[in-house]
């Protein structure tokens, strides 16, 4: 059976440890705590969207180890459809998380591995999956070639296009006309556009930027601060949503993404749209980890009143 939503992306095993600060080069810091979690933009995405209520198909590399188990544990917990392929060469990905205990902030390394082979050929033999969606999402922390011929291939079947730039990395103006949708944050608008995002009036700029190179309407997430959306006729800036005390900002982007698609997936108009994954980041960043942080319908629709 056909998902409505397909999702190109990583899986990671998210390795995720709060101190009071990061440790320098040669020094080693005392940890106040260390979580083992899901994570991986791609499969949080997936596991935003199936939460929220999706039909959800994830497109990755996986090997056959210890975090693979992890993932498929993650998988059928949220209800998650596991499209792409096993490998017994290739590690799955992990990723080490730095939380400051602070503030919740945090800083990321992340390793592919199995998924950073993922290749055009690979997009084509998945190429089923995703002629039979109505929503792509797509991320960058797989080969750029592979998101590339993803797009093109959901554009050629007209399903709906969703990227969301992460990490951040040059564009060419081709892959921006395969976006119906691009979704970066202030710093990754800022490094596509070279304009400094730091509010609203910036991220319209930047949004709009985007949008002349070519992709059909860019929404620049700012946090707390809500999203800006540049359609190709108007910037409208919807508002955050607070949903109680920051805990751990690991995973909201996903959050905000997945459940992006989700609602455009029900034919949801953007604007309306953008304030239902406004409410689901918001309630992501009040509990730790990346894919446990992912809410349920009930809890957004909750938030929303």
């Amino acid at each position: 059976m056909a998902q409505d939503i397909v999702v190109l992306g990583i899986f990671a095993a998210d390795t995720a440890y709060r101190a009071e600060r990061m440790p320098a080069v040669g020094e080693t810091v005392a940890g106040r705590d260390f979580a083992l979690n899901a994570g991986g933009k791609g499969s949080n995405q997936a596991v935003a969207a199936a939460r929220a209520g999706g039909s959800v198909a994830l497109l990755t590399k996986i090997g056959r180890d210890t975090f693979a188990a992890l993932a498929d544990e993650t998988w059928d917990e949220a209800g998650v459809t596991f499209a792409g392929t096993r490998v017994a060469d290739a590690p799955t990905g992990a990723a080490f998380i730095f939380v400051d205990d602070a503030t919740g902030d945090n800083a990321i390394i992340v390793t592919p591995g199995a998924a950073g082979t993922i290749s055009p050929a690979d997009v084509e033999g998945w190429g089923e999956t995703i002629r039979g969606a109505r929503v792509l999402v797509t991320q960058l922390e797989q080969p750029l070639a592979a998101a590339h011929r993803a797009l093109a291939v959901a554009r050629e079947s007209g399903v709906r296009t969703i990227l969301n730039p992460a990490p951040a990395t040059e564009l060419d103006d081709a892959m921006l006309a395969l976006c119906d949708v691009i979704t970066p944050n202030g710093i990754e608008a800022a490094q596509l556009t070279g304009i400094a995002v730091d509010g609203p009036e910036s991220a319209g700029e930047a949004a709009r930027a985007l949008v002349a190179r070519g992709a059909g309407a860019a929404v620049v997430t700012l946090g707390a601060e809500g999203a800006v959306l540049h359609d190709g006729t108007e910037t409208r800036h919807v508002a955050g949503r607070i949903a109680g005390e920051v805990v751990d900002t690991t995973g909201a982007g996903d959050a905000f993404n997945g459940t992006l698609a989700l609602a455009l997936s029900e034919g949801w108009d953007l604007s309306r749209a953008l304030d239902f994954a406004n409410a689901a980041g918001a309630l992501s960043v009040t509990r730790p980890g990346a894919a446990p942080s992912m809410p349920h319908r009930a809890e957004i629709t909750a938030l929303l009143g």
